[in-house]
C-alpha cells in the first residue's frame, strides 16, 4: 500500500518535473532571437534565421513550428510578446530591404495574422514591454530609440533617441511605471520615468556592482524586480533599488549564447541563441545542433 505522504511527494515531484521541463525546438538552424511565455505555461520562441515562430504547449519538451516562415513577408522574428490582455502575440518582424523594420500582431491562440505597424524611420526592432493602459514600448537596436505606439496610433514613433541607448536590447517596466532599458555593447541598465503627458523623462544610468556582460533579453516579474540574460553566460535576478540595480546570479555556465529569459511559475526558460556559431570563425559553418529553451528553476530572493 502506499501512504497518502508517498502519493503526495510523488505527485510534488512530477509537478516539479513537468515546469521545470527543458524545451527543445524542432528543427536545424533555427537561431532563435527571444521567448515569451502564457501564463498556462506555453512558450513562444521566434527565428531570427527563418522567420518562423514556434510554440511549445503547456508541459510539452518540443517547440513545433506555429506561425510559418514568410507569413506577412516575415523574414526574421526577432523579439517576441505575449500580451494575454489583449489575446495578441506581438513579433519584431524583418524582411528585405534590412531597414524593413515592423512589429506585427497575431492571434495568441490561433497564430492568424492581425496587423502590422511600420517603425518611423526604419531601424531594428529588438524586443518589446506593455504598459497597462496599452501602450507598446520597443527598443530600437540599430539606432538606439525607444520606439512607442499608442492605443489606437496607426505606426511606432520616436519616444525616445539618445546616444546612451546605442545597442538598446532588452526592455521592460516596473511598477514605477519608468520604462527600463539594457545596452547589449556597452553593458548598461538604464531607467526612463514616463511623465504625466506620456513623454519620456531625464534617462537614468543604472548602478551595478559590476559591468554588465552583453545583456540581453529581460522581463519583469515583481514590482522593483527584473530576471535578465546575460550572453556570456549568466541567468540574473536583478532589483531596482532606487538608482542602483542589485544582481543576484540565478545560474552561471550557459555556454551557447543565452539571449532571452520568461518566466512561468517558478521556473525561468533560458532561451540559447548559439549566436556563435555564426560570430566565431572557427565555429561558423559547423551544425550548431538543436537548440532549447532551458528551465531553471527559481526562487524569489527573500
Amino acid at each position: 500500500m502506499v501512504s497518502f505522504g508517498a502519493l503526495t511527494l510523488v505527485s510534488v515531484m512530477v509537478a516539479f518535473a513537468q515546469q521545470s521541463r527543458n524545451v527543445v525546438l524542432n528543427g536545424g538552424q533555427i537561431f532563435p532571437e527571444s521567448l515569451t511565455s502564457t501564463s498556462d505555461g506555453a512558450l513562444f520562441i521566434g527565428s531570427s534565421a527563418n522567420g518562423a515562430v514556434y510554440r511549445s504547449l503547456p508541459n510539452a519538451t518540443r517547440a513545433d513550428v506555429w506561425i510559418t516562415p514568410g507569413t506577412s513577408g516575415m523574414q526574421r522574428a526577432l523579439g517576441v510578446l505575449a500580451d494575454e490582455k489583449s489575446k495578441l502575440l506581438w513579433v519584431c518582424a524583418a524582411a528585405s530591404p534590412p531597414n524593413a523594420t515592423s512589429i506585427k500582431t497575431f492571434d495568441l491562440t490561433t497564430g492568424e495574422f492581425k496587423s502590422s505597424y511600420a517603425f518611423a524611420g526604419g531601424g531594428g526592432c529588438n524586443d518589446m514591454a506593455i504598459a497597462p493602459d496599452g501602450t507598446v514600448y520597443a527598443t530600437d537596436f540599430s539606432q538606439g530609440r525607444v520606439m512607442r505606439l499608442r492605443r489606437g496610433a496607426a505606426e511606432f514613433e520616436q519616444w525616445l533617441a539618445d546616444p546612451q541607448l546605442a545597442s538598446a536590447d532588452g526592455i521592460a517596466l516596473l511598477a514605477d511605471s519608468a520604462v527600463y532599458v539594457n545596452t547589449f555593447r556597452s553593458g548598461f541598465l538604464y531607467r526612463i520615468p514616463v511623465g504625466s503627458d506620456g513623454s519620456a523623462g531625464s534617462i537614468v544610468k543604472l548602478r551595478t556592482a559590476r559591468a554588465l556582460v552583453r545583456p540581453d533579453g529581460m522581463r519583469s516579474i515583481g514590482a522593483k524586480t527584473l530576471l535578465m540574460v546575460e550572453g556570456e553566460g549568466r541567468l540574473l535576478e536583478v532589483t531596482i533599488a532606487g538608482d542602483e540595480a542589485q544582481l543576484r546570479l540565478i545560474r552561471d555556465g550557459f555556454s551557447n549564447v543565452p539571449a532571452a529569459v520568461t518566466l512561468v511559475g517558478n521556473t525561468a526558460y533560458v532561451l540559447e541563441a548559439k549566436f556563435n556559431y555564426r560570430s566565431d570563425p572557427a565555429l561558423r559553418g559547423q551544425d550548431p545542433g538543436p537548440f532549447q529553451a532551458t528551465g531553471v528553476p527559481y526562487s524569489p530572493q527573500k
